[in-house]
């Protein structure tokens, strides 16, 4: 009978950055915290390195929150230098009274230092030494929140995250997440390793670290290699959430009219497509994931409220909104009424009569205070268009519509008022209200949104401009 061999940490290792496919002469990066798992790390990637032809750098984030961290950057750099390793530092400052907690806060600044690290040194693959204790851990921290398939997915063995590492080129990748903990420090003992001890790990006040020092011992107890398990049920989930998402883009893509959905074809889908179909599409707007009662809440308005409604939903990074039938996702701006209110505040443009100026010429003017840039396009030969010379010489004015305005886009078209104008061109609700006007001696001469008045063009053989808003 043939023996079994025995598979290595490094065996393990060089499996997984085989997937990952760095090619001789390029750079990697490892994440280096100078800990037990991330010393193991360096050690493994160092000997790959220097076997494939590879360039490694080693990055450290110095976060200032222990009276040790400028202990730990120094054995991290020291680390290197005796092993030849190109080893750069960032220190950050967290965010006080982070909403999200220290732990949070810590997290997204480490990354964003690291995808930073990584730009400014061309590395495109930055190596983690997350293992198969973190993979429990991350599982049973998503059940015990309630998550979904996506949550309870856990991590992947590899990922580009431009949102965190703010760098869309970078792939993130775990080599260590199928070694368990024990594994690891075996091998750390076996190779005389040297590594530090982050005393932050041990606090139970954060939720990790309860789950590693109180819960996780007493699984291993009762369900020896647990850990295994948990990481099957975790390849299990992320098949299930491709499946779901490959189902939500086939159906975006089905109820998608340009940037907004049409809820005819929403309303043809089951309550757990719905569901789904807009978690994709938050997902893929970079909005924060809704939770399932916030999300089911939404969708009973948007669907029941009746035709003529002006629905209005907030997220807390968006507005949710319904017109004509159809569903959009809008920025969340300041209230009008509230900004003009504010004239003493310094912000030029806000004046209740509006605010005057005059055009020498440009191509366009910026005016942030109504949220936009006016551009001034030259007119082709037998387009229509303002006179410069006479638009020049007048002083003209911005503001919002006050109510009553009128406009004649045509000479052979009646004159119409605003609201049929936006009506005419399906400008939503809220969108008129921050759509500016401008005017001259009294006289409307453009409505964003709508177009010019035909009593302000120019004639055929005088150079002219056409005016055209761009909101920012």
């Amino acid at each position: 009978m043939k023996k079994q061999q025995t598979v290595t940490v490094a065996d393990i290792f060089a499996r997984a950055l085989e997937t990952c496919g760095p090619q001789a002469g390029e750079t990697i990066g490892i994440a280096l915290s100078g800990g037990l798992d991330s010393a193991a790390l360096l050690h493994l990637a160092h000997a790959w390195a220097q076997e494939h032809s590879v360039a490694l750098h080693a990055f450290h984030v110095h976060h200032g929150l222990s009276q040790n961290a400028d202990a730990w950057l120094a054995h991290c750099e020291q680390t290197c230098a005796g092993m030849g390793i190109a080893f750069e530092a960032r220190k950050v400052t967290l965010e006080k009274n982070a909403k999200t907690g220290t732990e949070e806060a810590a997290r997204k600044r480490r990354y964003a230092a690291l995808g930073e690290l990584c730009a400014v040194h061309g590395v495109r693959l930055l190596l983690t030494a997350h293992h198969q204790d973190d993979q429990a851990e991350t599982v049973l921290l998503q059940l015990l929140r309630g998550s979904g398939t996506a949550g309870l997915s856990g991590m992947d063995g590899a990922n580009s995250a431009p949102e965190l590492l703010g760098n869309p080129d970078l792939v993130m990748a775990r080599p260590l997440l199928s070694v368990s903990r024990k594994q690891l420090e075996a091998y750390v003992a076996h190779h005389a390793i040297a590594h530090i001890h982050d005393e932050s790990n041990d606090d139970p006040r954060f939720a990790r670290n309860a789950l590693r020092h109180q819960v996780m011992p007493v699984l291993a107890q009762a369900f020896p290699g647990f850990q295994e398990r948990f990481a099957r049920s975790a390849q299990h989930a992320q098949s299930a959430q491709r499946l779901l998402t490959e189902l939500a883009t086939q159906d975006l893509l089905n109820c998608l009219d340009g940037d907004c959905i049409e809820l005819a074809k929403l309303r043809e889908l089951s309550a757990d497509r719905c569901y789904n179909l807009l978690r994709h599409w938050f997902g893929t707007r970079g909005l924060r994931m809704p939770s399932t009662a916030w999300l089911a809440e939404m969708l009973a308005q948007l669907l029941e409220a009746r035709p003529d409604a002006q629905l209005l939903v907030t997220h807390p990074e968006c507005h949710v909104r319904r017109h004509r039938d159809r569903l959009y996702l809008t920025p969340k701006l300041d209230d009008l009424a509230g900004m003009r209110e504010r004239d003493d505040a310094g912000i030029p443009g806000l004046e209740k009569a509006g605010q005057q100026f005059v055009w020498k010429g440009e191509a366009c003017l910026a005016f942030p205070a109504y949220g936009g840039v006016l551009h001034f396009d030259t007119v082709e030969a037998g387009g229509q268009g303002i006179d410069i010379a006479w638009l020049q010489a007048q002083t003209l004015k911005i503001d919002f519509r006050q109510g009553g305005e009128r406009l004649k886009l045509a000479l052979n078209r009646p004159t119409r008022s605003l609201k049929y104008h936006y009506q005419a061109f399906d400008v939503p609700a809220w969108e008129r209200e921050r759509l500016p006007l401008v005017c001259a001696a009294q006289q409307l001469l453009y409505a964003a949104g709508i177009g010019l008045d035909c009593h302000c063009l120019g004639l055929l053989d005088r150079p002219r401009v056409a005016l055209r808003w761009r909101s920012c």
